[in-house]
């Protein structure tokens, strides 16, 4: 592939929304009183994140409406997790709690008059034009205040249409509202009762009684910024990887490391390329945050059904002289040693440390963060209109800084199936970034190339 980094034209559509409304259960649901894990109310996850699912038009569902279609199937799903039609409340130590009141989600009814071929290729996550898609909240909005659901459903002039669910994060994780998504999808599909019973059990993830940290956790240390703020002047590109060019990756690996998870290689590769274009003082240290689910890491594991937030950010942390000078195969086994240390005593750990630290934020001096959203399945909801064409975060970023991202599956144009990687960075930045890429696809682990044959494909 030639290496394609184009400004896509702007798209000029009409757009008509409806006056928000909110969908409240369609049974009557208890009327009590529920407690977040100290797990779940980190200050880092106290904002609304937006996914966005694209769907083209089915002709078995020609004459049915998917507005319609979606709105009663979400008030069904909403008696089986009805926390979501709650309001949240703040107590003593910052602690949230969801007053169960039935009031109901922010739901908005649209209808661009645009159709899908008219986007191209720049259906893949993050969908460029989100922003047109989903609930109008105004950022002075206190989130504690809002909806703890804002979606908005918009038909398309093609029949195909878009669907932006925006969630309080404190309530569930990727996993969770994934959870949630697919029990929306069954019940619009005519299924009566989810297939995945919903399970609160947040008093799995408290911290204990006296609180206690027992493991390091170095996502957490304060690090003063030596440099003067970057975060102006950002640049977005989405990178595509296609099986290629993991194979390629793959190919600077030693034998025992060829095993590794396409989220291994991807975030090395991000972590490695973004500490060069950056150009970080050789004796600084850098920090990868990879986040993981730490469902499987209990003993026993956490009971099926429990959609509430249950994954750690621990930091891979090294110099940026050793991570850019070693081998690749060196930020490899970083990630993968990182991702093990997470374990249920660090899950307990970190929600001991939010009582005992005043829910702390993760600090952000040079870091970056990675969640991997492929076994989420957000492309696989079905409301009857079969698998979305394209699911993902209606932002590329993720967190309250430039370095957090995600990884998403998308089919792109071609047919194949592979990959997307968003990155932000300062725009004098993301030249050097693109470069450092092409460099390590090639082969070339430390010396730049001249020509790039085969590079990963960029868009904006």
């Amino acid at each position: 592939m030639n290496n394609m980094a184009s400004t896509s034209p702007s798209l000029s559509f009409a757009m008509h929304k409806c006056e928000p409304e909110l969908v409240a259960p369609a049974l009557p649901t208890p009327d009590e009183t529920k407690l977040l894990s100290d797990i779940d109310d980190q200050r880092y996850l106290r904002c609304h994140y937006t996914i966005i699912k694209i769907y083209r038009n089915e002709s078995s569902m020609a004459n049915k409406d998917p507005v319609r279609v979606i709105r009663q199937a979400l008030a069904q799903a909403l008696v089986f997790y009805y926390p979501f039609a709650g309001r949240l409340r703040e107590s003593r130590g910052s602690k949230l709690m969801v007053d169960c009141t039935g009031e109901g989600v922010m739901f908005v009814e649209a209808d661009a008059d645009v159709t899908l071929d008219q986007f191209g290729d720049n259906l893949q996550p993050p969908f460029m034009y989100s922003q047109a898609f989903q609930c109008d909240v105004l950022d002075s909005e206190e989130f504690i205040k809002l909806p703890l659901l804002l979606i908005q459903v918009t038909r398309l002039k093609c029949g195909g249409f878009i669907v932006s669910t925006g969630w309080n994060h404190v309530m569930a994780d990727g996993s969770g509202l994934s959870q949630f998504m697919h029990a929306w999808g069954e019940i619009a599909r005519g299924i009566k009762t989810p297939s995945i019973a919903p399970l609160w059990r947040r008093e799995l993830l408290m911290a204990r009684d006296p609180p206690r940290i027992t493991c390091n956790h170095r996502e957490y240390v304060p690090i003063q910024d030596t440099l003067s703020s970057s975060n102006h002047n950002l640049v977005h590109r989405s990178f595509f990887f296609a099986p290629a060019h993991m194979a390629a990756l793959r190919r600077l690996l030693p034998h025992h490391l060829r095993h590794s998870t396409a989220f291994d290689l991807i975030t090395a590769c991000l972590w490695r390329c973004r500490t060069k274009a950056l150009q970080t003082d050789a004796d600084e240290d850098v920090r990868m945050m990879c986040i993981v689910n730490a469902r499987n890491k209990f003993n026993p594991p956490l009971p099926v059904g429990y959609y509430g937030n249950a994954f750690a950010y621990p930091a891979a942390v090294t110099t940026a002289g050793k991570l850019c000078t070693n081998p690749f195969a060196y930020a490899v086994e970083l990630i993968h040693n990182v991702k093990g240390e997470v374990t249920e005593e660090y899950m307990h750990s970190v929600a001991d440390l939010m009582v005992l630290k005043g829910r702390c934020m993760p600090t952000t001096v040079r870091s970056s963060l990675v969640s991997d959203l492929t076994r989420a399945r957000f492309r696989d909801v079905d409301f009857g209109w079969g698998k979305a064409v394209s699911a993902g975060p209606a932002k590329g970023s993720t967190g309250p800084f430039y370095g957090g991202t995600n990884i998403t599956s998308y089919r792109n144009a071609k047919g194949e199936d592979g990959l997307v990687l968003p990155v932000w960075l300062p725009a004098k930045a993301m030249p050097r970034f693109v470069k450092e890429m092409d460099d390590l696809l090639n082969g070339n682990q430390n010396q730049p190339t001249r020509t790039v044959p085969g590079s990963i494909r960029s868009t904006f």
